[in-house]
């Protein structure tokens, strides 16, 4: 599965990130290659813990 990201480019100049398929999963970095690194482990960490759940 890899589920699809949103960057978005805020005013300051740096990027938050989002999975619109993970409720809550939610990242950010100074740059738009940061943030999608970023939320790929947030990604990671968030799967790991639902299946921890199950």
């Amino acid at each position: 599965m890899k589920p699809e990201i949103v960057p978005e480019e805020e005013e300051d100049g740096t990027y938050s990130v989002h999975c619109p398929a993970l409720k809550g999963c939610h990242s950010q970095g100074n740059t738009k290659k940061e943030a999608i690194r970023n939320i790929r482990e947030a990604i990671e960490l968030y799967l790991k813990a639902v299946n921890k759940r199950t």
